[in-house]
């Protein structure tokens, strides 16, 4: 595929589902140098595995430029999941792919992995343990990001785990390094993390991708000193639940609450569901990989409980928690409760009123704020 080509697929990517704005885009250059780098590498045949592609510009541009016969994909995101699907539809190469979840269904035998590299030192570490792991003795990992987000401590994660780390020359505001020679890895796998969080008395579970890792996070014990003046619900929905915190805390306290805790983080969702386990409550936790509630229906639920991020991918935007706050709107039954914690410079209590209903502040300390929306009527 000429540059020409690869712009046109790369000009025809969307977004879609996910939040679409001028300043955002469904490729970045870091994609484009990657499949650059991984031509020189690719003879017929190759067997090629592609980690956290976002909205398919690796996967298709794969498939299309490098004439891989068939790609290997896992992605974090419901949304890249959605977006890719759609992408390659549009694209007719739908059947140029498979979607596995990360393990040696998605790495096994593979020649040659390309990775978007993740905003976290621990998630990096468990995609490159697992390439280590059951990739080929061979194998060769492109791993590529905006050189403003890259660190040494990348560099360190992945020279733990293979015996050759090469950083390329940067361009356009990318850098590629090449890993190669995979080491010997541990016979356990380094994730998922467990710690017991005693001022919860809970213990939590999380992978690599979940934000905040096996710690409580500051947002969510702020909301949770609010616990006692959260009211009882019928059906309560931890939204953006990441390892499943407040699902847990949620499910400690009510009984008799059907509790669901939903995230579109593929390993946020792993890890509640054994949050959920390693504290007795399998039973009584739902954990859905969805995006914005689109699986439970209009009015479904009583109570939400949520910690909007701020950022979309590196960028940061509210269109993620206005997005999160619109779907609370059409979940939440008339007279339902959501209950958010947020950083109180981001100003969101306008948009509460405006989507969902009458909104107090129940709380502010230096850093965040806790409202309460009731949906209208």
């Amino acid at each position: 595929m000429s540059a020409l080509d690869l712009e046109a697929l790369f000009g025809s990517l969307s977004r879609l589902p996910d939040v679409e704005a001028d300043n955002l885009q469904a490729y970045d250059a870091t994609d484009r140098l990657l499949l650059e780098t991984a031509a020189g590498m690719v003879e017929p045949g190759a067997r090629i595995a592609v980690v956290g592609d976002r909205y398919g510009a690796l996967t298709l541009g794969a498939a299309a430029g490098l004439g891989v016969e068939h790609v290997r994909v896992t992605q974090d995101l419901f949304t890249g999941r959605l977006a890719l699907q759609r992408n390659a539809e549009a694209a007719g190469l739908s059947n140029r792919y498979s979607h596995h979840e990360l393990g040696p269904d998605l790495l096994g035998a593979a020649e040659l992995v390309l990775m978007q590299l993740p905003k976290s030192l621990a998630e990096l570490e468990e995609y490159a343990d697992a390439v280590a792991r059951y990739a080929a003795p061979d194998a060769v990992l492109l791993a590529g990001g905006r050189v403003k987000h890259m660190s040494l401590g990348m560099n360190a994660v992945l020279e733990r785990l293979f015996e050759s780390v090469q950083p390329q020359l940067a361009r356009q505001k990318s850098r590629v390094l090449v890993a190669a020679r995979p080491k010997a890895v541990p016979a356990e796998p380094p994730f998922p993390l467990a710690e017991v969080i005693s001022e919860l008395g809970i213990t939590v579970c999380a992978h690599g991708a979940a934000f905040s890792g096996a710690r409580l996070d500051i947002g969510t014990r702020y909301l949770l000193s609010f616990l006692d003046r959260i009211p009882a619900a019928r059906q309560m929905v931890d939204l953006g639940c990441g390892t499943g915190i407040l699902a847990t805390m949620y499910a400690r306290q009510h009984s008799d609450a059907r509790v669901i805790a939903t995230d579109q983080s593929a390993g946020a969702v792993a890890s509640a569901r054994l949050t959920a386990s390693a504290n007795g409550l399998q039973d009584r936790i739902d954990v859905i990989h969805d995006d914005a509630m689109s699986t439970l229906e209009p009015g479904s639920a009583d109570l939400i409980l949520l910690n909007p991020p701020f950022h979309l991918g590196a960028s940061v935007h509210a269109g993620a928690a206005l997005k999160m706050f619109e779907a609370a709107a059409r979940v939440l039954a008339p007279g339902g409760e959501l209950w958010t914690v947020y950083n109180s410079h981001l100003q969101y209590r306008s948009a509460l009123e405006r989507l969902i209903g009458p909104t107090s502040a129940e709380g502010r300390n230096p850093k965040f704020t806790v409202t309460r929306s009731r949906r209208a009527g």
